[in-house]
């Protein structure tokens, strides 16, 4: 045999299978088969397929709407909790201001008023940023901040990341107030000898009060200390202290409702001051917390560094929506005219 008889084509052995793969012959077989009447039993077929076909043919499409939806939707509708509702298409026309309630950028320390960090400047340029892509042509922003460094720190690097990237995203020229300090906004207190005082403030009376107390053993502690010596314990321990200020009563902390009350003043007081849309507030976890709890129900957890809850207030100053973490919830703006004074005198609004 020569070289060339040995290469030709047709010596060279067949590789084609003559019959179809076992799995395309099984799926051709089905293919083939002829549908069975319903009700028909086949004995060959174990019982859980049967009775997993039996229900196929008994449900009936998931409507919503009038419209047959897919199975994922149909899911999500049957597990949207009951007291959170959907923000109303209708209602985006009638809102007139919206309020975005901004925590701090990461600070150096709880323990003092040390400010920012690096990257917690960074989050909040980065913040700023992503809320110049949210205004338009003229619009006016107004910016607050709560009356510590690490919140004026955060509300001066939003304002930063705010104008430098206006003209990035081709907003036009919106106007972008200056910082002013408010009050309402402020995180909540300790009601220390020295009056009441800021929850990282009062930390430095703290501890100086608990070297003296240790130093010269002068007996049992006062309330406060013992109040805070809880409150900065569960820090230590690694635990969530604002959790324990929302669940646990303490006597010498300025209480929940207390905080949620003077936002709300906050509010409406700016709303009233102003004809901005936006108001950004540079404040706390720990009321901003509160706040979104009072509106949703429960606990929604604690808020990441310049992380925010929105509050859009619909025309009528009825209303407002309240949004947090994909969660919208519709409530009545309180009359706080009509609400009874706080019975403590020592934070007192």
């Amino acid at each position: 045999m020569t070289i060339d008889e040995h290469q030709s084509p047709a010596n060279l052995p067949r590789t084609e299978r003559p019959d179809a793969p076992a799995y395309l012959n099984r799926h051709l077989a089905r293919r083939s088969e002829t549908p069975r009447e319903v009700g028909e039993p086949d004995e060959s077929v174990p019982l859980y397929l049967r009775q997993h076909r039996g229900r196929d043919q008994r449900s009936d499409a998931v409507m919503y709407d009038g419209n047959v939806v897919g199975t994922s939707r149909a899911w999500a509708e049957v597990t949207r909790t009951k007291e959170i509702i959907p923000e109303r298409r209708e209602q985006l026309g009638t809102i007139d201001c919206d309020i975005y309630l901004v925590r701090h950028g990461e600070t150096q320390g709880y323990s003092s008023e040390s400010g920012l960090t690096p990257l917690g400047s960074w989050q909040a340029h980065r913040r700023g940023q992503e809320l110049a892509r949210r205004v338009t042509d003229g619009m006016k922003v107004e910016l607050l901040c709560a009356p510590t460094n690490r919140a004026r720190q955060t509300a001066e690097h939003m304002r930063r990341g705010l104008v430098d990237n206006i003209g990035l995203f081709g907003r036009g020229e919106p106007e972008v107030s200056e910082i002013h300090d408010d009050t309402n906004f402020r995180n909540f207190e300790v009601a220390t000898p020295e009056g009441p005082r800021d929850v990282t403030s009062a930390f430095r009376i703290y501890q100086r009060q608990m070297e003296k107390y240790e130093r010269l053993g002068l007996g049992e502690r006062p309330g406060w200390l013992v109040d805070m010596d809880r409150f900065w314990g569960v820090q230590k321990g690694g635990g969530d202290p604002i959790t324990q200020w929302l669940t646990m009563p303490m006597l010498h902390f300025e209480p929940p409702v207390s905080c949620v009350r003077r936002f709300w003043r906050g509010i409406l007081t700016v709303r009233a001051a102003t004809s901005a849309q936006t108001v950004v507030v540079a404040t706390h976890s720990g009321p901003i917390r509160a706040f979104a709890a009072m509106a949703m129900g429960y606990d929604p957890g604690e808020p990441f560094n310049t992380e925010f809850v929105r509050v859009r207030l619909v025309a009528g100053g009825t209303t407002a929506l309240v949004l947090y973490r994909n969660r919208v919830q519709e409530v009545v703006v309180p009359d706080l005219d009509a609400l009874p004074p706080n019975s403590d005198p020592r934070f007192q609004e």
